[in-house]
């Protein structure tokens, strides 16, 4: 529930305004003055909703103050003027008094929704052995996944995860039910790849005994252990037809049955469904249930491949190489710059979990301080980029050949080209022969210190 701060030293206005907010599920709190509102964490409001004019400092005061929350300031239509002059310093947004009910409520609505897109950040996650982790990322992509998960969690309905294998599809899974109002109850896990065609039915809603061969005692199902709690059901294209006949009505109408019973029982279990699959073109072939499709296809998450993450795969490299330092109890081990270079540069068809695998291999094959990219073990030099061959009018250095390997870096090699050829080239033709986006040739220039040379201006 987002939680406002009224800050209005007119009782009524602020007691109106108060029960309006509350009536459309807002947590709201109030304070009469700049200086009242002082004595509350400011910044651990979702908005702050002040008047302009107030005894002693003005709600303009906040703005800096409450920061990074936003601030919306009321004001009467005589001081128009001065609503511009708080949005030049930051102010969120301005009403004008007398307000019309429902503009402001849009208003509110506007600001918070807004906001929440931009608070992105990375949920704390406990894992099973009951230490805690963040999920790691900036990028675009992430944020939004992050925004995701916090609007669903708490809204208990079917979650269908995709994305490529080792993107990590179980942290979210973990991180929504961590969220939601089930937390204290019990997360399941079950990957229907790992588990038998045979078997999965039984593991999955229990058995009586001698429901069949080898049944020598009754069992209790993956699904009834999860009862008040989350069902995690991981690679779920790999459900066999019946199997999945089973779970639709565990989803319909909250029952399941025993394998060799007649007996039918009530659960209250919530599913996250993850796959790498397409569902939707499975049910077409027959091999996937199109009305189980539409029943946990009611919100969706899409993890980007690490590929697909900019430099999020060197921040989840430094954390990760930090770790397997630890276990293999090598402190001080760190990447060579030609190996972070490689670890950006390299596709990841096994996402993270591949480059977890990688670092591993960096650091039980490291000679001295430093991992070069053989320790990496990415494949031959084929299958990875390569700067392109210097054209023939570039000068080659037989030093720089010999250099150390830390030395003689793609980064090295880039700031060398750029400086040598840009006065002959343009910024398209520089990105071509280097096999880059114009985009990227920007960005390694502003992480480089590499000016553009600028253009003289031509003579009238």
């Amino acid at each position: 529930m987002p939680r406002i701060l009224i800050v209005e030293d007119e009782a009524i206005i602020r007691s109106a305004l108060k029960r309006l907010l509350e009536r459309h599920h807002y947590s709201v709190s109030e304070a009469a003055s700049a200086e009242e509102a002082r004595t509350q964490p400011l910044s651990d409001f979702d908005l702050i909703i002040s008047d302009l004019r107030l005894p002693g400092e003005p709600g303009t005061t906040l703005i800096e103050l409450a920061a990074p929350a936003p601030v919306l300031i009321m004001t009467s239509y005589a001081s128009m003027r001065s609503a511009v002059d708080a949005l030049k310093q930051g102010a969120v947004d301005y009403v004008a008094k007398p307000f019309d009910h429902t503009e402001l409520l849009e208003t509110v609505e506007r600001i918070l929704h807004k906001q929440s897109m931009q608070q992105g950040t990375p949920p704390d996650i406990t894992d099973g052995g009951g230490g805690r982790q963040t999920m790691i990322g900036d990028c675009t992509a992430m944020q939004e996944v992050y925004t995701r998960i916090r609007k669903t969690a708490p809204a208990d309905v079917t979650v269908l995860i995709q994305g490529e294998s080792g993107t990590g599809k179980e942290l979210v899974a973990r991180a929504i039910h961590q969220q939601s109002k089930r937390a204290k109850a019990p997360l399941i896990c079950v990957n229907c790849a790992a588990i038998p065609e045979t078997l999965i039915e039984s593991e999955l809603f229990g058995h009586e005994k001698g429901a069949f061969t080898g049944a020598s005692a009754a069992r209790t199902g993956l699904v009834e252990a999860a009862d008040g709690g989350t069902l995690f059901l991981d690679e779920i294209g790999e459900l066999p037809l019946d199997a999945q006949a089973r779970l639709l009505r565990v989803l319909q109408e909250g029952e399941i049955r025993k394998i060799g019973s007649v007996e039918t029982r009530h659960v209250n279990v919530r599913l996250i469904a993850a796959t790498h699959r397409d569902l939707r073109a499975l049910s077409k072939s027959g091999e996937f249930r199109l009305d189980l499709y539409y029943r946990l296809n009611v919100m969706q998450i899409a993890l980007p491949p690490l590929r697909e993450r900019e430099d999020d795969v060197l921040k989840i490299a430094d954390i990760l190489l930090e770790k397997a330092c630890k276990r293999h109890e090598r402190p001080g081990l760190r990447l060579s710059r030609a190996a972070r270079q490689d670890l950006r540069d390299y596709p990841w068809p096994g996402n993270v979990r591949e480059l977890e695998n990688a670092l591993e291999r960096g650091v039980i094959l490291a000679e001295g301080h430093l991992i070069h990219p053989d320790d990496l073990g990415l494949g031959p030099a084929t299958n990875r980029p390569h700067p392109p061959a210097v054209s023939p009018g570039a000068s080659t250095n037989d030093d720089a050949t010999t250099a150390d390997e830390d030395d003689l870096s793609l980064e090295d090699y880039f700031q060398h080209f750029v400086l040598e050829h840009q006065d002959q080239m343009s910024e398209t033709e520089l990105a071509q022969k280097l096999g880059i986006s114009r985009k990227n040739l920007w960005e390694r220039r502003q992480r480089l210190g590499i000016p553009r040379k600028k253009t003289a201006r031509r003579q009238n």
